[in-house]
């Protein structure tokens, strides 16, 4: 049988981790079965397990990917202001809020991911894709003075933040109530 070409196979990725991201949201980890996802996706249970080790890597690149999606969500938004470094980093801070509650993965990123791969693994999957640029944001607003400790007080708050607003009975008004506590906490700094 003749291999799959870069492209099958990055399609095939894809596509198993779509039905993944599915699976999980709808399920959570424990609930989810590869057997169900490879169906969903298309293919064998054999190509799931050619793209990831095992369940658990293929719920790390759900939450992987996640994270990445929300990134690109608050440096889009930040960039959009990036003539004035307040402005940007609200914008971002904003961004993050929306896009993390927007994605219907935001259980799988918030709850599940911590509980499944272990706080210390989440905490190095959500830093690589925007703490970064977080701190970088701070550090141009506060002139660097306890910049990484405001960094990590600012990305706390906007995660237990966002925790309460998926558990909100009425997330409009929990959003737009986090949205204006983060304007004092910025303009704070």
């Amino acid at each position: 049988m003749p291999r799959a070409s870069a492209a099958e196979a990055a399609l095939t990725f894809e596509a198993i981790l779509d039905q993944a991201t599915e699976a999980f949201v709808r399920s959570g980890f424990q609930g989810a079965s590869l057997d169900a996802i490879a169906r969903a996706a298309g293919v064998t249970r054999g190509a799931v397990y050619h793209h990831f080790a095992d369940k658990l890597g293929l719920f790390r690149a759900v939450v992987r990917a996640g994270h990445a999606r929300v990134a690109a969500s608050v440096v889009a938004r930040a960039d959009a202001e990036a003539d004035n470094p307040r402005a940007a980093l609200r914008a971002g801070c904003h961004a993050f809020v929306d896009a993390i509650t927007d994605d219907p993965a935001a259980r799988i990123l918030l709850v599940e991911g911590p509980a499944v791969l272990g706080w210390s693994q989440w905490r190095d999957l959500d830093a690589s894709a925007s703490m970064r640029e977080l701190r970088e944001a701070v550090g141009v607003v506060t002139g660097g003075e306890d910049a990484e400790a405001l960094t990590h007080l600012l990305s706390g708050a906007m995660n237990e933040g966002v925790l309460w607003i998926v558990d909100a009975a009425d997330t409009k008004d929990a959003r737009a109530a986090l949205h204006r506590s983060l304007d004092r906490l910025i303009d704070s700094l």
